[in-house]
């Protein structure tokens, strides 16, 4: 049940994070909801390897969507750079 719940915070966090950075995505809002997810599964992994959540426990929603804005960031600055080369 954690991966769904995982993904399913991540599903709202993707679209928290992009409410809360606007401007235009190389991707779209598709692209923003997965990219939400993985930065879901990025803030799980660290929070479990940093001690904030046990073996097995998902990141809380606001740990999502911290790693959701970090995954984004990154994400508009690769495709960024990538486009005007």
């Amino acid at each position: 049940m954690s991966i769904i719940g995982t993904i399913v915070i991540g599903l709202l966090a993707g679209i928290v994070a992009k409410l809360l950075m606007p401007g235009r995505d190389p991707g779209g809002f598709i692209i923003t909801i997965i990219l939400g997810i993985v930065g879901a599964f990025v803030a799980t992994w660290l929070g479990q390897a940093v001690g904030w959540y046990e073996p097995g426990e998902a990141a809380g929603f606001v740990g999502a969507v911290v790693g959701s804005l970090i995954i984004l960031l990154i994400y508009r600055m690769v495709i960024g750079r990538r486009r005007t080369t």
